[in-house]
């Protein structure tokens, strides 16, 4: 026992590695650890998300700097006889480069960590996001001490303003020039929101730091509320969130117990509360004015602007409202000045940019990257490039109200001027990756499906357009529209962007507007030629069994539910095209690749 070496398993209990039964699994190597007698020198510790959501549940060992990944309960044991025990370590249980093949001892030379930069991102998969101590232990609640004791409001302010910092929600108005606005608003007493209602379809970044390091939130909140002069304070997360609305609840209890909230914080004079509230999944209130509604126990829906929430917001009083990444800079900036946060990124958008990397990607997972990164530099070197030798084809950037930018742009910065000119937005963090797989018209099909579902209907040009929208491209991919179906479908989705009540409806048309002008190619094929390129959409393919190739093995006859297959046993079968209804069930099932998809032959219509 004298040669055990002391060390620390950090043990991923994210959401991501949760849903992957990290919780067997943990529960088994703390089992172990104490069956073992080995508690004295191995120290397990439950963290937040490690960010490669990839490869969980995962555990980190220090300080060997090993990362063992896609962990089973049955794989502790050798995890603690050959690593623990012997120093040897389990190789089958490394993460595997997809470019090399070969496995990866130092989690420091994975390329996944290695091109990130983690500020906001530094404490999740390294604290116990359930213990206060260990954020303070972190340095965490200095820089409120700091502020408290050395900085006027003001003073406050005009270091936010000098660090260049953007709000991380969407727009990416600048944070020190919105808290201005509020504080030098009439009226009392002033709030202060923070935005936790993460709805974009493939986003985790605000969930994760919620649960991964919910005081750095709190923290940035503090700071915010006293240079406005605010002393209410309210964080909206929706409800389908439950481990981030537990953590952060928990963490706003340790937070008062320990002083740092409520009446006299710090013995500064400065008095500040947090309610959580969470919210029932409506996308629209992810829109400040709508989220405003929410939290006064109104219907969600979006008011016309001005006047804006800094002079009147909740209850008609000044109300300050930033995202929950945005509050997770604040510490950091103050901690190491302006000018160290404004030397990072690009000169209009400072500092880093935390993005949910998805889609067709080897390594997907939460990623902060400088402003400025190539989106290249995320896909290929980051994402460790696209999957089983398929073509890099195009990224999703922005969400739902974002837009597709073909690879052939992927030297573009990641940053607010050089995404909004290809016609998307930087969104919350959004980013999903393409591949020659993917239909760019069922895309931006399920895109307008999405945000006309999620529409308030308040306005007409978005609860009346979008569902035109939605008609138009249903159309198209079940082959019935033409070239005029186009026009009007460009058109309306400008005059939506123009005339539309709030952000949801001013972005729900970029996914169209940018595939018709990066993929119209793809549009005229569905429409000209009633064919789907990429072969997905159903109303437009085939499907058909290779005769020289087909075994008659019946897998394929034997589950398909339509009973279109037909077939002697071990002779070629055959799919009557009448009665398949396109589950691609026998595609996925033949053992022999003997079926595939095809065009769809039909006659052209005007």
């Amino acid at each position: 026992m004298n040669k055990i070496r002391t060390r620390t398993i950090r043990v991923c209990r994210g959401t991501g590695c949760n849903s992957l039964k990290a919780n067997p699994v943990h529960e088994e190597l703390v089992k172990l650890i104490q069956e073992w007698d080995l508690a004295e020198f191995i120290y397990v510790k439950k963290t937040g998300c490690h960010g490669f959501c990839q490869v969980g549940p995962t555990f980190i060992i220090d300080p060997d700097n090993v990362l063992y990944v896609n962990l089973k309960e049955s794989d502790v044991i050798d995890i603690i006889k050959q690593h623990l025990l012997e120093d040897k370590i389990v190789e089958r249980l490394l993460y595997r480069d997809p470019k090399t093949g070969n496995f990866i001892r130092n989690i420091d030379d994975i390329q996944f960590y290695s091109e990130q930069k983690p500020i906001i991102t530094d404490n999740c998969g390294k604290i116990n996001p359930e213990d206060i101590k260990e954020y303070i232990f972190e340095g965490g609640y200095e820089s409120l001490k700091k502020v408290l004791q050395h900085y006027s409001p003001l003073d406050v302010i005009n270091e936010i303003r000098k660090s260049g910092l953007r709000g991380r929600g969407g727009a990416g108005f600048l944070t020190g020039q919105k808290w201005a606005l509020c504080q030098e608003a009439e009226g009392t007493p002033k709030y202060l929101i923070c935005n936790g209602d993460e709805g974009d379809p493939g986003a985790f970044m605000d969930r994760t730091i919620l649960e991964s390091d919910p005081h750095s939130v709190i923290e940035g909140m503090l700071i915010a509320a006293y240079a406005i002069s605010a002393n209410y304070g309210y964080i909206y997360i929706r409800a389908e969130y439950p481990l981030a609305v537990e953590r952060f609840d928990l963490a706003i209890q340790q937070a008062r117990d320990a002083g740092y909230l409520g009446k006299d914080i710090l013995n500064s004079g400065f008095n500040f509360n947090i309610t959580l509230k969470k919210g029932a999944g409506a996308f629209v209130c992810g829109e400040e004015t709508a989220l405003m509604a929410s939290i006064m126990g109104k219907r969600g829906i979006p008011r016309p602007r001005p006047p804006y929430p800094s002079t009147s917001g909740l209850w008609d009083k000044p109300t300050n409202n930033n995202n929950v990444k945005t509050y997770s800079f604040i510490p950091k900036i103050i901690e190491k000045g302006s000018e160290w946060f404004s030397s990072i990124g690009t000169q209009s958008a400072s500092g880093t940019l935390v993005v949910a990397l998805t889609g067709k990607i080897n390594n997907s997972g939460l990623v902060e990257i400088p402003m400025g990164t190539s989106i290249g530099k995320i896909v290929h070197d980051i994402g460790g490039g696209i999957p089983n030798g398929k073509k890099f084809k195009a990224v999703q950037i922005g969400g739902p109200s974002g837009g597709c930018i073909p690879a052939r742009f992927s030297d573009t910065k990641m940053d607010y001027v050089s995404i909004t000119s290809l016609g998307s937005i930087m969104g919350s963090g959004g980013f999903i990756v393409l591949d020659e797989d993917t239909c760019m018209v069922e895309l931006a099909h399920y895109f307008i499906s999405f945000t006309q579902n999620e529409s308030c209907g308040k306005c007409v040009p978005c609860r009346v357009g979008t569902k035109r929208m939605l008609d138009i491209l249903t159309d198209i991919t079940e082959g019935k529209a033409n070239l005029k179906d186009l026009e009007r479908l460009e058109k309306l989705a400008n005059i939506i962007k123009k005339t539309s009540l709030c952000g949801l409806g001013q972005t729900a048309p970029n996914p169209v507007l940018t595939t018709l002008k990066y993929f119209r190619d793809e549009y005229e094929a569905h429409v000209v030629e009633k064919s789907c390129p990429a072969l997905v959409c159903k109303n437009l393919i085939s499907f058909s069994i290779d005769e020289n190739n087909c075994t008659g093995c019946e897998v394929c006859k034997n589950n398909c539910p339509s009973k279109a297959i037909t077939g002697n046993s071990k002779e070629p079968h055959f799919i009557n095209p009448d009665l398949c209804i396109k589950c691609e069930l026998c595609f996925n099932l033949c053992p022999y690749n003997s079926i595939s998809k095809v065009p769809k032959k039909t006659l052209r219509s005007d």
